[in-house]
């Protein structure tokens, strides 16, 4: 475990006007709390947050970090409390260690929608002070360097965590060593066999081919001091993670990997930084598309370098990253940079970027939305490389990798994504699912009312355009389904003698714990809400408050024991309509309808009427009723059709088409359905449709009963 002395020393290296008293005392205050508790490893518990205060002194970190590290777990497993902390450190200090201690109690690999939710609460708390996540990150770096004295099942789960969450984390905000060593680490566990297997595979290659590290970095050496250029090189062999994701991502292998070292050249001057491009591209064969400038072309989180890949000694490919020290400071400590210190002050590093500004953007925009669509974006932010794309002005857009024009719109501005009807790429027309590459130029078209598809969620990529696209869309449905609950209302007031006013909505809403009138039918209109439950709420007098379910095998009432059944296919009857039967000698009886045409043969036989009536009560989804459906000849919408039969909780049992024009198709849909008010509810929301020229109940009065 590191001295007390020794952790001042290294703090005291880069801020020489460090409170070394203080952090004196919270180290032995630390070491106080901790006392008697011990780690898997049978070690002394107080090493682990003096191990976490050490790894942020190689970020340059000021007092207040060091000193939450060392308390960062006094709270949650000592008698420690925040008021204690606040007295003796201060409140700074203590909001740090509380924010620490609640992100560690934070299960981020629960289930889906608790993950979801816990999620949110990360990015809050890192909106409120960003060291709090700097200082989780070092612990959580800290825990998986000695992850091996705990029990098999917890690394896997450590592990899994550590690679889907953290580890992305950490290259997002810059820290692109932390996030290679925390992928490493995560790989070592989740699979050993590979990680051993790539360290032979470079050992054997070491062995046939010498230290390929030390000749280039010695042949670019060469070349600079010949140019006159002042520069430091260094060279090193990528990560086995990142070698085998690139192994998966492009199935390769091993033999066929080409730049698995990397080399830096940090220079004085930006102006330098080109000029060794010039000369690396001089001296060898540049390959082509593996050129990218993000010193003019900075990444969001401040990160600024030149990357070329070129075939160097013994057609080896090579990737060289070039950039000024500056540059190389955020590279490697990322959002660190902006709390680092120098000489016992804040580091002005220009290229440095105000780390809370993404955070911050990120939680804006999801304020108060649904957490699963919150995860999902947070999840796509953090996974993102970058391609950067002009407006046709020469306006940069910087996007994610595999950004389409639908993502270039809404990064534009919402409206424009909104009323996107096609693009150009380069002058030349795409299709909207087109995958964008580095230094396109488009131009988007709009229309004047043009609406989000639904099939955008697939096409788009990042979170801004996807928020926007549900958004719309589910304006969209909240609009159809207030029409269609209206009309289910109605319907529903009126079948038991009573007005469906806005007031009687109004007092519904309240009773039922909604909102108000217009959410009311928004939930009737979705299926969410049944219109019965809103007769129930008012009146519950009219309404059974127990609704006893019809024995479907014996729905109707005035038929002898003995007597079979089955409902006429020329008229479908279903409960709620008035109903009349049939004898039939050997056959039973038929159910028609009172107004079914094909009664009119059987008016001088009255011996073989039979006065029947539907059981009062809920009837099952079984009675199967044909829809005369005429729909625009377009893509998605027999989809759009079926997907508003099922919202109605009913059952498609068969579908036909019995014409076809080139601009509309006219079909026949069997549809299952419970009674009158369930076959209305699917007649409205057809008819709500646009898509859907018209729709009403077919009756064919030539089929046989």
């Amino acid at each position: 475990m590191i001295d007390v002395e020794d952790l001042i020393s290294l703090v005291h290296n880069y801020n020489p006007r460090t409170n070394a008293a203080l952090i004196r005392e919270a180290y032995d205050y630390g070491l106080k709390m901790h006392e008697g508790q011990t780690r898997q490893s049978g070690e002394p518990y107080f090493m682990h947050p003096v191990a976490v205060a050490a790894i942020l002194t190689e970020q340059r970190l000021d007092d207040a970090s060091i000193i939450t590290a060392l308390l960062h777990d006094t709270i949650e497993d000592t008698k420690s409390t925040y008021g204690e902390i606040s007295a003796r450190f201060g409140e700074e200090i203590a909001e740090l260690v509380d924010g620490v201690t609640k992100l560690t109690n934070l299960q981020l690999t629960t289930s889906e929608s608790k993950q979801s939710e816990n999620f949110r609460k990360l990015f809050m708390a890192m909106s409120k002070d960003l060291r709090v996540i700097l200082v989780k990150l070092a612990d959580r770096l800290h825990n998986m360097r000695t992850i091996k004295s705990l029990r098999p099942e917890k690394q896997a789960r450590k592990a899994r965590e550590t690679m889907d969450i953290y580890a992305p984390l950490a290259g997002r905000m810059g820290m692109q060593w932390m996030r290679e060593e925390l992928e490493d680490l995560a790989f070592k566990v989740l699979n050993p066999e590979a990680r051993a297997s790539i360290i032979r595979r470079f050992i054997t290659l070491q062995k046939e081919s010498g230290d390929v590290i030390h000749k280039i970095t010695a042949d670019i050496r060469a070349e600079l001091d010949r140019e006159g250029i002042e520069a430091d090189v260094f060279g090193r062999a990528k990560k086995p993670y990142s070698i085998w994701r690139k192994m998966k991502e492009k199935e390769l292998a091993f033999s066929r990997l080409s730049d698995i070292y990397g080399f830096r050249v940090i220079t004085r001057t930006e102006a330098d930084s080109y000029r060794v491009l010039g000369v690396i591209h001089q001296r060898w064969r540049a390959v082509p598309g593996r050129f990218k400038d993000y010193i003019s072309q900075p990444k969001s989180n401040g990160y600024r370098s030149i990357h070329t890949t070129v075939s160097g000694r013994d057609g080896k490919r090579v990737e060289v990253q070039i950039r000024t020290r500056q540059m190389h400071e955020v590279a490697e400590a990322g959002v660190a940079a902006h709390w680092s210190y120098r000489d016992g002050v804040r580091a002005q590093n220009p290229f440095a970027v105000d780390p809370a500004r993404w955070i911050t953007t990120l939680t804006e925009r999801f304020e108060g939305g649904d957490h699963d669509e919150f995860l999902e974006n947070v999840k796509l932010e953090m996974y993102v490389d970058q391609v950067f794309c002009f407006t046709p002005k020469g306006d940069v857009v910087q996007l994610p990798k595999g950004a389409t024009p639908i993502d270039f719109a809404y990064a534009i501005h919402t409206r424009i994504g909104n009323s996107c009807v096609g693009a150009k790429v380069d002058g030349i027309r795409v299709p909207l699912w087109t995958r964008l590459k580095n230094g396109q130029s488009v131009e988007v078209i709009t229309a004047a009312g043009q609406r989000p598809q639904a099939t955008w969620i697939d096409i788009v990529v990042t979170g801004r355009a996807k928020a926007a696209i549900r958004k719309s869309l589910r304006d969209e449905d909240r609009e159809r389904f207030v029409k269609l609950g209206a009309e289910l209302a109605r319907v529903a007031f009126e079948h038991h003698g009573r007005k469906c006013t806005d007031k009687a909505l109004r007092t519904a809403a309240k009773t039922l714990g909604i909102s108000d009138e217009t959410e009311l039918l928004a939930r009737i209109g979705s299926a969410e809400l049944v219109a019965r439950e809103v007769i129930e709420a008012l009146y519950p007098e009219l309404v059974s408050a127990q609704i006893e379910e019809v024995d479907a095998r014996r729905p109707v009432a005035g038929l002898a024991a003995d007597q079979s059944f089955r409902r006429a296919a020329c008229c479908q009857p279903v409960p709620g309509e008035r109903i009349v039967g049939i004898t039939y000698r050997g056959q039973g009886v038929v159910i028609h309808a009172i107004d079914c045409p094909a009664l009119a043969e059987f008016e001088d036989q009255p011996g073989r009427w039979v006065d029947l009536h539907w059981l009062s009560g809920r009837h099952a989804p079984v009675h199967t009723v044909s829809l005369n459906v005429t729909i625009a000849n377009d893509a998605g919408v027999l989809g759009r059709i079926c997907t508003l039969i099922g919202e109605q909780k009913a059952n498609i049992s068969d579908l036909h088409f019995v014409d076809r024009k080139p601009d509309f198709y006219r079909l026949i849909v069997e549809v299952d359905l419970r009674d009158t008010e369930h076959l209305h509810a699917v007649l409205t929301a057809l008819e709500a449709e646009s898509a859907v020229a018209h729709v009403e109940r077919h009756r064919d009065i030539n089929r046989k009963p």
